[in-house]
């Protein structure tokens, strides 16, 4: 057996490797299809996609196949990926100051067992000038990161608060996937 993460986040892979479980990184590169309206059930979709994928196209029946999405979500709107800097501004702009909702759906094949499941963590950013944002932006970070921010960086001063799963936040989950692991 051969666990597999399906996807090619750097985030996910340093949280996964924190397991100690040896794995192989193969990330999907399917479109992504949302055909689900609830936050929660949009993750689940989507790590349930990039997991079936990587499991049909490369693993054996008795390896482990890890697929994870995250979203990030104010007031009923989900911020995905900023397109650019212009973007990521108009997104951190709209977060600060503010509680939204960060969700992170996973999926674990192996064989003909598939378990799904998502986490939400609630994060309160503090009031934030724009001469931050602004530097923050100019890094560069936030441009491959749902919601425009990545809370293990930099960015990490404008946080004032999380309830639940800080990895949920960073992207994947790692207790509750560690325990889901354990039961397979």
């Amino acid at each position: 057996m051969k666990y597999i993460l399906a996807s090619a986040s750097p985030r996910r892979k340093e949280l996964l490797a924190r397991t100690g479980l040896a794995f192989t990184v193969i990330p999907s590169h399917i479109p992504e299809i949302i055909t689900q309206s609830e936050p929660s059930d949009i993750v689940m979709e989507l790590a349930s996609q990039k997991a079936m994928d990587v499991w049909k196209h490369h693993a054996d029946m008795d390896d482990v196949v890890i697929g994870a999405d995250t979203i990030v979500v104010y007031q009923d709107e989900i911020l995905g990926k900023p397109a650019d800097e212009s973007e990521a501004l108009d997104m951190l702009s709209m977060l600060a100051d503010r509680t939204h909702q960060v969700y992170t759906g996973v999926s674990i094949i192996q064989g003909t067992l598939i378990k799904t499941f998502y986490e939400c963590t609630q994060v309160t950013l503090y009031p934030i000038y724009r001469e931050d944002l602004l530097r923050y932006i100019a890094t560069g970070d936030p441009l491959d990161k749902a919601g425009a921010y990545g809370i293990q960086g930099d960015f990490s001063i404008h946080v004032k608060s999380i309830q639940g799963d800080y990895s949920n936040v960073v992207g994947l989950p790692i207790g509750r996937l560690y325990q889901e692991l354990k039961n397979i």
